[in-house]
C-alpha cells in the first residue's frame, strides 16, 4: 500500500533501521488510509466525512486493552496499528491530528500562509513526529527540525496536487498570496508558463517550504543519527523544489510531473554520510 500510493515515503521507510521498520510502516499505512479517505470529497463529502470518522475512532480502539473485543483485530492497518501502539508509547494527539487535518473541505481556500503552515504542519509534522516517539528520542531541537521538515514536506505536496486538481478544489495558494499579486486561482489551475503572476504565486509559496527545509538541515548536528534516516523525505522534497525552481516554477512542467528516478541513489548516499 505505501509503496503503491506513498512511493517516496516508503523508500525513505525501507532505510530506517531494521527494528524501527514494521511500526514505520503501520504509520505510514494508516496515514495513507487517512489521506484516501478524502479522495470523495468533492462529490461525496458525506463519505468523506464518514470514513474520517472510522478512522478517528478506531485510534482510540487502537489504545484500548488487548483483551478488548472490536474490529482492529478484522482490519489489516488497524491491527498493526494496534500492534505499534503496544509495544511504543506514541501520542495519540498526533494520530488524531492526522485525521482531523483533512477534514478541511477540498473547496475552502487557505487565507494565509500561516494557515497553509499549520496544515503541512498537522499533515506531515504529525508523522514526523511519531516516528521520532518510535526512536525513544525525546529533544526540543528535534521536535523543531521534525516541525519544519514537515511543513517543508507538507506545502511541497500541496504544490505537487495543484496540476491534478479539479475545478471544485481550491488551490493551496492561499488568498493573501493570490491578491498580492493579482492571480486567480484559475488561472494558477491553467498554469501557463507565460504567465509571471502565476510564477511569482508559486515562487512564493515554493519559497516557504524551502526556507524551513534549510532551518531544518541548519539543526542537523543537533539531530541523534537514528532521527537523520527518519528525516530522510527531505531528501524527495528538496528534489521536487529543486526542479520547480529549474523550471521557473511551472508547476505542469514534465520535471515535475514524473517520477524523480534518482530519488533511490540520493536517498542511499544520504545515508552513507548521516546526512538528510
Amino acid at each position: 500500500m505505501c509503496r503503491k500510493y506513498d512511493y517516496e515515503n516508503y523508500l525513505s521507510t525501507l532505510l530506517l533501521p531494521k527494528e524501527l521498520r514494521p511500526a514505520a510502516f503501520a504509520l505510514r499505512a494508516f496515514n495513507v488510509e487517512v489521506s484516501r479517505s478524502v479522495g470523495v470529497q468533492v462529490s461525496e463529502p458525506q463519505i468523506a466525512k464518514l470514513r474520517l470518522k472510522f478512522w478517528y475512532d478506531s485510534i482510540d480502539k487502537c489504545f484500548e486493552p488487548e483483551g478488548s473485543k472490536s474490529y482492529v483485530k478484522d482490519q489489516p492497518v488497524l491491527r498493526e496499528l494496534k500492534r505499534t501502539v503496544g509495544t511504543h508509547k506514541l501520542n495519540k494527539i498526533y494520530l488524531r491530528r492526522l485525521v482531523t487535518a483533512r477534514e478541511r473541505p477540498a473547496n475552502k481556500a487557505f487565507e494565509t500562509l500561516r494557515e497553509l503552515e499549520d496544515y503541512a504542519d498537522q499533515t506531515c509534522s504529525s508523522m514526523l513526529h511519531l516516528l521520532v516517539e518510535l526512536s525513544g528520542v525525546k529533544d526540543l531541537q528535534v521536535d523543531h527540525a521534525a516541525s519544519h521538515l514537515g511543513k517543508a514536506q507538507g506545502i511541497a505536496m500541496l504544490l505537487r496536487a495543484i496540476p491534478h486538481a479539479g475545478r471544485q478544489q481550491a488551490v493551496c495558494v492561499p488568498l493573501e498570496v493570490l491578491v498580492k499579486h493579482g492571480v486567480s486561482q484559475e488561472r494558477i489551475l491553467r498554469s501557463d508558463r507565460s504567465d509571471k503572476g502565476v510564477e511569482e504565486c508559486i515562487f512564493e509559496v515554493a519559497s516557504l517550504a524551502n526556507t524551513h527545509l534549510k532551518l531544518t538541515r541548519q539543526m542537523l548536528p543537533q539531530v541523534p543519527r537514528v532521527v537523520r534516516k527518519i528525516f530522510l523525505p527531505a531528501v524527495a522534497t528538496d528534489g521536487y523544489l529543486e526542479r520547480l525552481r529549474r523550471s521557473h516554477f511551472l508547476l505542469a512542467h514534465p520535471s515535475c510531473m514524473k517520477r524523480d528516478t534518482m530519488l533511490p541513489a540520493r536517498l542511499f548516499w544520504k545515508t552513507l554520510f548521516n546526512k538528510y
